[in-house]
Formats: C-alpha cells, structure tokens, sequence
C-alpha cells in the first residue's frame, strides 16, 4: 500500500518534469528568409531575396546567399530569382485563373444542370401522354383537336342515303351513286376515319400523335370541300338538264292532247268568222 502510495505522488513531479522540458525544447523560429518564401508563395510581395550579399572589398563574402543565390545555388534557383512573378494568386496568377475557371465551369455545370432538369421534367410529361389512356386529358387535344375533329366521329360510317352523305336531294345522291363517284368518297372516307382511330388508340411520343392528328384534320378538310363541291356541281348540273328540257322546240306540252278534225275545224271558222 505504501508503494502504491509513493507511485501516485511521483506523477505530479513527473509530468511537471515534462512540461518544464518541454518549455526549454520547443522554440519559434523566424527566419527572415524564410518569411520572404512565403510571401513569394502567395500573393504578398515578389523579391526580398534574403539572404543578402555582403563584399568585401567587391568580392562577396556572404556563404548563406552564396549558396542559395549565388554562384554556388543550383541553377534552377538562380532561374526562379531572376525569372517572372509567378506568385500563384497575385491578380493574373495561376492560382486565381484556377479559381477563375472553376467558377465558370461551376456556373456552367449549373446551365447543364438545369437544362438536365428541364428535358427530365419535359420527358415525363410527354411519357404521360405516350400511352393511348391519357389522350383525352392532353391539354392540346382538349382546346383544339378535339373540337375540330368533332365532325369526324359524327359523319357515318358507311353513308347510305343523301341525308347521311350530307347531299341536297335524292337525285344528287342516285347521280353521284351512278358514275362511281360515292364509291370513291366511301374509301376516302375509309381512310380518314382508320387515321383518326390509330391516332387515338395507338401508343407513341406525344408529338407524333398531334402530327397525325393535323394530317388526319387536313385531309378530312379536303374530303368535305371535295363532297361539297361534287354536291354542287351535280345539282347545278341537274338544274340545267331540267332547264334544257322544259324549253326544248320538241318538248310537247304537259297537258296536250290531239284534237280531232271537227274541232280543228270549228277554231279555224270562230278565228276567221269576222274577217269575211
């Protein structure tokens, strides 16, 4: 126990011991020389090449310049003393255009970065509009295309009348029926209406269903000004075939029937009775 008691007074003095050590072993340096280094080495101040010359009667007589800048100096430290200021962050130095490029390139990656962002955010959405199941919420189909195909769904499949063809009489209808001209309509129609279907059930990038959907809109365009035209045309044509008809020299009367030679007769003497 008595031991036990010695050790634990020896350790005050012992780490006494080593602080007193330690004060008389650890020294400041400052050497002037030094100090120039690291202004040299940043931005401070180029030159003050310690340590300086001494002569002697013009020969110098310095050992510790002689050696570091002198003659006996490697000759890579005579370059650096004599060379440019290539301080690393003076104004123009290397450090600064380093920093210089890393801000603008930090600034760029940002620019990057926010066009990534914008074509992730556009491709999502137009991912939303690639299946077939959100057609009808697209905002474009919603203001425009579907109003304007509207007609589309709405004309019959197969017409079979004038009413359904959308004609004036049933007399254009039979003419247009006759000389094949319906039939041509039918496939037109055919296609446009096959068109319209894909661009709606099919699965595909969001502008390519709105380029069909304006291809499946002009032609279906040029189908209703070609039927309208064909209307008016066939009509025009009838009318002027009733007109060539009633003023024909050979057409006869509606309500005329032969009279008999008695009664030709009897007009003859009543138109020429008070001439003689």
């Amino acid at each position: 126990m008595k031991k036990l008691v010695k050790k634990l007074a020896l350790v005050p003095l012992l780490l006494t011991a080593v602080g007193v050590f330690g004060q008389f072993t650890v020294k400041r340096l400052n050497d002037p020389s030094i100090v120039a280094q690291h202004k040299r080495m940043v931005f401070q101040s180029w030159g003050d090449w310690r340590p300086y010359p001494k002569y002697l009667l013009g020969i110098q007589t310095n050992f510790a310049y002689a050696t570091v800048w002198g003659m006996w100096a490697p000759s890579r430290n005579r370059d650096y003393k004599d060379g440019e200021d290539i301080r690393p962050l003076k104004p123009t130095g290397l450090q600064n255009q380093r920093f210089a490029q890393v801000k603008f390139q930090e600034e760029e990656a940002k620019k990057i970065k926010a066009a990534s962002d914008t074509i992730y955010k556009r491709s999502v959405q137009d991912f939303a509009h690639w299946t077939s199941a959100t057609v009808d919420a697209d905002p474009l189909w919603l203001l425009y295309y579907k109003r304007m195909l509207r007609p589309i769904t709405e004309f019959p499949d197969n017409p079979q009348n004038f009413i359904e063809w959308r004609l004036k009489n049933q007399q254009t209808y039979e003419t247009l029926n006759t000389t094949g001209t319906l039939k041509r309509l039918q496939e037109e129609l055919d296609l446009i209406k096959e068109k319209y279907s894909m661009s709606r059930s099919m699965d595909m990038p969001r502008g390519k269903r709105f380029l069909m959907y304006h291809d499946t809109l002009i032609k279906w365009r040029r189908f209703v000004q070609e039927l309208r035209k064909h209307n008016d045309k066939t009509t025009l044509l009838l009318d002027y075939k009733n007109i060539l008809k009633n003023h024909s020299p050979y057409a006869l009367p509606q309500a005329w029937t032969p009279a008999s030679d008695k009664q030709i007769v009897h007009n003859t003497m009543q138109q020429y009775k008070h001439k003689f």
